[in-house]
Order: C-alpha cells, then sequence, then structure tokens
C-alpha cells in the first residue's frame, strides 16, 4: 500500500493553515498522513491545535527551529509514509482528487522515484497554471517550470542523497533537486497543487535567483547560460513590475504562452 505523508511547515500564519487543512482534509482518498510542523513564535497556531479536533491522520510538532529547511528535514525526519511532499501553510491541493492522482501513478510503476506536475500561480495580476517536465540539461533556469509542492518524492531518496541544506535560504529545493536528476521520474500534465502568493522565493526575488546562481555553480560550475538565464529572468521580473509589463503579459496569457 503507497502512503503518502503530506508535511505543512507553517510559521505564525494560521489563517493560510486553515485552508491548506481544508484541501487536505477534502481529498476523496486520505492522505496517509498530514505532519504539521509549527516554528510559530506564537501561540495562535498551538492553541488551535488543542482546542480542535482534528483528523486522526494529522499530526503536529510545535517547536522552534531554524529556518525553512531545517523545518522540511524534521518533516522528512518525522515523516512515517513512504513519499513525502511539501505542502506549505497557504498552498493547497488543486483538486479533491491530487492525492488518487498521484497514488495510481506510484501505483503503475513500482521503480518511480519522484514525479510532478503543473501547478497554479499569481502572477501579472492574473492566475494562471502553468509547469513543464523537468529536464536536467535545463536546470540553469532554476525552478523555472518546477514547482517543489508538486514533488512527491520517495521518502528514501532522502536516505540516499540527504536532506535539506540548512544553509540555504530559499533554494533548498533546487540544491535537492539536482542531487535527484538522474533519477526516475514523471510529469503529470495536470494542476496539482494552488501555489499560496507571497512565497519567500517571490518576496525576496534577488536573492533567490543569487542562491540559485550559487548552488548550480557549485554542482556545475561556471556557465554562459545561467548567467545569460538570470539576466533574462531579472528583466522580466523588473518588466512585470509595471504597467505595461502587466498588459504584455495578459496579452501572452490570452495567446496561451504563460509557459514559455
Amino acid at each position: 500500500m503507497i502512503q503518502i505523508s503530506v508535511i505543512t511547515i507553517c510559521f505564525n500564519n494560521l489563517e493560510d493553515l486553515i485552508e491548506t487543512c481544508k484541501s487536505v482534509d477534502m481529498q476523496e482518498q486520505r492522505s496517509f498522513e498530514h505532519l504539521i510542523i509549527n516554528g510559530s513564535n506564537t501561540p495562535d497556531i498551538k492553541n488551535y491545535f488543542d482546542n480542535n479536533p482534528q483528523p486522526l491522520y494529522r499530526r503536529w510538532i510545535h517547536e522552534r527551529d531554524h529556518g525553512i529547511s531545517d523545518a522540511f528535514n524534521k518533516g522528512v525526519q518525522n515523516a512515517k509514509g513512504d513519499i513525502v511532499v511539501m505542502l506549505n501553510s497557504g498552498d493547497a491541493f488543486y483538486h479533491k482528487d491530487v492525492i488518487s492522482t498521484v497514488t495510481n501513478e506510484f501505483a503503475k510503476d513500482p521503480s518511480l522515484r519522484w514525479l510532478h506536475g503543473k501547478y497554479e500561480l499569481h502572477r501579472g495580476n492574473i492566475w494562471i497554471i502553468i509547469g513543464k517536465p523537468f529536464t536536467k540539461s535545463k536546470m540553469y533556469r532554476g525552478m523555472r517550470s518546477i514547482c517543489h509542492q508538486t514533488m512527491f518524492v520517495k521518502k528514501d531518496l532522502h536516505d540516499k542523497y540527504g536532506l535539506y541544506d540548512t544553509q540555504l535560504k530559499i533554494a533548498m529545493d533546487y540544491d535537492f533537486l539536482l542531487r535527484i536528476a538522474d533519477e526516475k521520474f514523471t510529469f503529470l500534465r495536470v494542476p496539482l497543487v494552488k501555489f499560496a502568493p507571497a512565497g519567500t522565493s517571490s518576496v525576496n526575488y534577488a536573492g533567490s535567483l543569487k542562491e540559485i546562481k550559487d548552488t548550480y555553480k557549485k554542482y556545475y560550475g561556471g556557465s554562459l547560460l545561467l548567467e545569460l538565464w538570470q539576466l533574462r529572468l531579472k528583466f522580466l521580473h523588473s518588466l512585470l513590475q509595471t504597467r505595461f509589463g502587466k498588459l504584455l503579459f495578459n496579452v501572452k496569457t490570452k495567446l496561451k504562452l504563460e509557459n514559455m
């Protein structure tokens, strides 16, 4: 039996966490467990769980951590399922059949090591669905078309390749992806997750690009493609902050080019 552990890290954002829990609870096929890693410095989330009955598959750990990577690692180390997915507080499963869809994929191919899919995010003042199959040769593009929250990973890959790098504040998912790049995977051409606006990589975009660049160079060395791609991303990000940029993006979306 395939057992999926959904791991949700949170920090002082009870309302976002409640929405994430709702998306887990609405699944037609229940996850094996939903593990909450609460590193908050306020009592709101702990009080909520102390005073509101929860499904039997939901567990939680209330203790301070040393950042996002450390919280991820606590989730992996405490997960009891054989497949883990990081659904952060504020993120949500896109529809009620996500768990059953993923379970079927792993059941069809026991040699499968991980999978990912499309996702919905807020960009240019509109919601769009993007996502492309992972391509190792295009890792210089960072997590451009891959969403960590759609990555369902066999837990034993962490035994083989290690946990998330606690020295990284933003690109810890990218770093892990680089390590598992040769493992067998599949891509689901359906949206799996609605990605919460104002995530860490979105708020600190410049910091995210720097960590991605440094991480790529750690494994592959310098690359002209990497430099050119980062220049492109910086330009597009700046353009998207303008009214003209938003207008162009809306046109691009109407032409079904948002995934380029």
